[in-house]
Parts: structure tokens; C-alpha cells; sequence
């Protein structure tokens, strides 16, 4: 269902990106995206910094933030009081629409937060499957205006 202002128009929307670091390249894509659509994008402190870089040094980043500087405490602190969490599962590690630990948790998060889960592909074939649909996800195949 759409939100609409009183005026009667489209409600703009803060929405916080989520997925793995390897698509952070991904992430600011579609931040930007979402940003001219009028919608309100956030992502997590981490991914600026892992956008362009190689797996590898993605990795090493990713191990120092989650450590060092509490990354997954900031990124929830991000997604409190946002509208709707867009999760990013692309295929990695062989597994196609990949969501890992971190974003199973995000999305655990949102689901408590009440608020609404969007999934770029469909739900993966994981172990965890059963809680992700229990959360209640909208799949939206990749079209930013099932984001609504």
C-alpha cells in the first residue's frame, strides 16, 4: 500500500540499505537511486569506505569496523526510526540471493522496528529461510517502485 502525505502525495521514505559488504558498490548505487526517486537513503559508515575496493581489502575493513568500531551497534543506531529496510542479496558464495548473518540480524531488527523489509531478489534457499519469510519480506525483483 502506498503511504501518502495530507497532501495526497507520495510519502517520502527513509530507507536504510543493508546487505553484504561486497556489494558495497551496489549500496551506494542504489542510495543514490533511492535518493532521486525523493526518498530519504542511508547505508552503513562502513560502505563508503569498501566501495571500489577488491574483496579482499573489503574483507580486512569489514573485520577492523565490526571489531574496532562497534559497525553493527552504528548501523541499528542508523536504522532506528527509518521507515523500511531495503536488503541488497545478490548471489555470493555460490549461494543465489545470498543474506548473511549480519543482514539476517538487520533484518531482525527492522522486523522488531516494525518496519517494512524489502528484498532486491527472492528469499534465498538457506538454512534460515523460514525466519526470513516469517518476517514477512516484499520482494521486489529489482523495481525501485515496488519500494513504496
Amino acid at each position: 500500500m502506498r503511504q501518502l502525505n495530507e497532501l495526497g502525495l507520495q510519502k517520502e521514505m527513509k530507507i536504510v540499505i543493508a546487505g553484504s559488504m561486497q556489494f558495497a558498490d551496489q549500496m551506494m548505487e542504489w542510495k543514490h537511486q533511492l535518493e532521486q526517486l525523493g526518498h530519504q537513503a542511508e547505508v552503513s559508515m562502513e560502505t563508503a569506505k569498501m566501495a571500489g575496493k577488491t574483496d579482499e581489502e573489503k574483507e580486512a575493513i569489514k573485520l577492523e569496523l565490526k571489531f574496532n568500531q562497534d559497525a553493527i551497534k552504528h548501523f541499528w543506531q542508523r536504522m532506528d526510526g527509518a521507515d523500511a529496510l531495503l536488503v541488497l542479496n545478490y548471489d555470493k558464495r555460490g549461494i543465489k540471493n545470498y543474506i548473511g548473518g549480519n543482514t539476517l540480524m538487520d533484518m531482525a531488527m527492522a522486523y522488531f522496528w516494525e518496519q517494512k523489509i524489502f528484498l532486491l531478489n527472492p528469499i534465498p534457499e538457506m538454512l534460515y529461510s523460514s525466519e526470513i519469510i516469517a518476517m514477512k519480506p516484499t520482494v521486489i525483483n529489482g523495481d525501485d517502485k515496488l519500494i513504496e
